[in-house]
């Protein structure tokens, strides 16, 4: 809203209030209509002034954010963030509360200072001279069974699958098929003597 219509708007508004206090049981008509005219004059202005569409929430960060009628400021957005934070608080999963500033910091760190144990399940094929990752490493070791499971009934299988458990070190945990050591060079003659065979 520019300053001319600010005051346009603001002169209307003024002169309607006016009316309001002129207003008694025996007002003649002359003077409603003349009320009625200022009214629609006040809001035409106000239509020019506004520029953008009507708040669909009571929320000042999303008023025009997608609706929750549950929610006390009808928006969504936030809710679902309220929601997030209690089910995080009720599920232990919330930020740690900050330690008092008379506890004096270890050499070694506390418990809770230390880096929690990674643990994944590491998808591996056999390439005919190592065993490379074939998947995206899981968190849930079913899922990555079932993956190496699809990739084994996949068109173009390799000859050994294996699943490795990763938990701040590694350990093989299953193979699937045999590996065997294929020669790069045709007919046997690699860089190692002529010794092609199985490893």
């Amino acid at each position: 809203m520019n300053h001319s219509q600010l005051t346009a708007l603001g002169r209307a508004l003024r002169l309607l209030g006016e009316h309001g206090d002129a207003l008694t049981a025996d007002t003649p008509d002359a003077r409603l209509h003349e009320v009625k005219a200022d009214l629609r004059r006040a809001l035409e202005l106000l239509d020019e002034s506004v520029t953008s569409s009507a708040p669909t929430t009571r929320c000042a960060e999303h008023p025009n954010g997608p609706v929750d009628t549950a929610a006390p400021d009808l928006c969504l957005l936030c809710e679902t963030r309220r929601r997030a934070a209690r089910r995080s608080e009720y599920n232990g999963t919330a930020p740690a509360v900050p330690r008092s500033p008379e506890h004096t910091p270890s050499r070694y760190g506390v418990r809770d200072d230390r880096p929690q144990p990674q643990q994944r399940w590491l998808p591996e094929m056999w390439n005919g001279q190592a065993w490379q990752l074939c998947g995206t490493p899981r968190r849930d070791r079913r899922e990555a069974e079932l993956y190496l499971a699809a990739q084994r009934r996949g068109p173009r299988p390799a000859t050994a699958y294996r699943l490795v458990h990763e938990f701040t070190d590694y350990e093989v945990l299953r193979v699937w098929g045999t590996p065997v050591h294929v020669d790069i060079e045709p007919m046997g003659n690699g860089g190692n003597g002529g010794n092609g065979g199985n490893v």
